[in-house]
């Protein structure tokens, strides 16, 4: 039996989240040797869902026990800031600074984080199971990506701030296992239940920017797709042994426009022939293979895989239902076989210093609406295109509407509605929206 129920890393990859029995832990990806416990708490058993709002304190837990509530809290306070409960069981939780998703087999909720009010609820969602949906952590475009059909792998792509749909994506043939954004929002890749390719595309626009091929030999499951920081990568992880890691760049951009190599020149000729040939052949040589690979202990159980800039090096991070997380070193120019080189224990004795963090970052602040606004204060603001405030690129002004206006004030804690206003149920504003 699976040690962990559940396992997430954060928006930025600086944090990673498990559920278990007991309750859940949270700890800190600062470092490659030691595994930092920032909080754990045993008060809700059988937790299922639990997602970390960046490096802030709030965190949203599901449980077994009450399976169709969501609990939001401020961890480092100890106190529950709200609960909803739905109409049925949730299957996944996403979350931004601007946006919190809720969904549901036949449904999504879209709160705004801000005071948690309901903003909409997507009602004519096909069939969908396992819950699969994915948000832009942006929090200047807050887009919705979710199955538009229970048979083929169809994307539809919804604007989560003008709360409308922008456009569906014809991804795969087949139904979708993964679907994910990057960090700014401009890319969305996705994988079918095959799992033998998996493709890339515009956002807003939907257009097929690249396509790898992951394997011919066998389906596979593909459990996780994680773009890097900076999406100059791709990583997807499987019930395999292989986690796969792609590189995004086109191959004619990388060629000099004399190759001065055999295998240069083949591929040049490679490129021309492949606007003649017929489509099918074509696509098949535009197929990039994984640029590196990292070896898994084991097959079969279900993980998650990210990529991450820790202690200033590009790691490779797996964590297992088997209650590990596997650090892998990855080399960003050659690429290759990823090494292993750190395995942590994800439910040890406890003894973990929980106060670590506290110390080398400044107070907190105290109020839901500012621990929601505070900026991430992680190392990935030395990413290049990437900044502290939870997704814009540098030099890109936060629109006015990140800013809670009216009975919300960032400032004191006394405007936040009070926790009794802010439980409620959804069951009968589906019908309203």
């Amino acid at each position: 039996e699976a040690a962990l129920s559940c396992f997430s890393f954060n928006q930025d990859c600086t944090s990673l989240a498990i559920g278990t029995k007991a309750g859940y832990k949270l700890f800190s990806l600062s470092s490659v040797e030691q595994l930092d416990q920032v909080h754990g708490s045993n008060e809700i058993p059988d937790v299922y869902i639990v997602e970390r709002l960046f490096s802030s304190s709030l965190v949203v837990v599901v449980s077994h026990t009450k399976p169709r509530q969501m609990n939001v809290y401020h961890f480092k306070k100890g106190t529950e800031i709200c609960n909803y409960s739905y109409s049925s069981n949730i299957l996944s939780i996403r979350l931004n600074r601007q946006r919190l998703l809720v969904c549901l087999e036949e449904s999504i909720y879209i709160h705004n984080i801000k005071d948690m009010k309901l903003l909409k609820t997507i009602l004519d969602v096909p069939a969908n199971p396992t819950g699969l949906c994915a948000l832009s952590i942006n929090h200047s475009n807050s887009y919705v990506a979710y199955p538009g059909s229970l048979t083929t792998g169809e994307i539809v792509l919804y604007d989560g701030h003008s709360l409308k749909t922008v456009c569906t994506i014809a991804a795969h043939e087949g139904t979708l296992a993964a679907i994910t954004f990057n960090a700014s929002g401009s890319k969305l890749a996705s994988a079918s239940e095959k799992g033998t390719v998996i493709r890339v595309f515009s956002v807003p626009e939907g257009q097929k920017l690249y396509e790898f091929r992951r394997g011919m030999k066998r389906y596979v499951t593909i459990s996780s797709l994680a773009f890097s920081m900076d999406s100059q990568f791709l990583c997807a992880s499987s019930n395999t042994e292989t986690v796969h890691i792609f590189k995004l760049e086109h191959l004619a951009s990388s060629r000099p426009e004399e190759p001065s190599t055999w295998s240069g020149y083949m591929g040049k000729m490679f490129m021309a022939a492949s606007t003649y040939l017929p489509a099918q052949v074509s696509d098949m040589m535009n197929q990039d293979r994984a640029f590196a690979t990292g070896r898994l202990t084991f097959s079969g159980q279900k993980n998650i895989c990210t990529l991450s800039t820790i202690q200033k090096l590009p790691r490779l991070l797996v964590a297992s239902s088997d209650g590990h997380l596997y650090i892998y070193n990855l080399d960003p120019q050659d690429g290759g076989e990823c090494v292993l080189i750190k395995t942590h224990r994800l439910l040890g004795s406890g003894t973990t210093e929980e106060n670590k963090e506290n110390d080398l970052r400044p107070s907190l602040p105290q109020s839901y609406a500012a621990t929601v606004a505070r900026p991430s204060a992680s190392s990935a603001s030395t990413v290049p295109g990437y900044s502290e405030d939870g997704g814009a690129l540098r030099g890109e002004v936060i629109p006015e509407h990140e800013f809670a206006t009216g009975p919300v004030c960032l400032d004191d804690e006394n405007e936040f509605p009070p926790i009794i206003l802010c439980r409620g149920s959804q069951k009968g504003k589906a019908k309203q929206s």
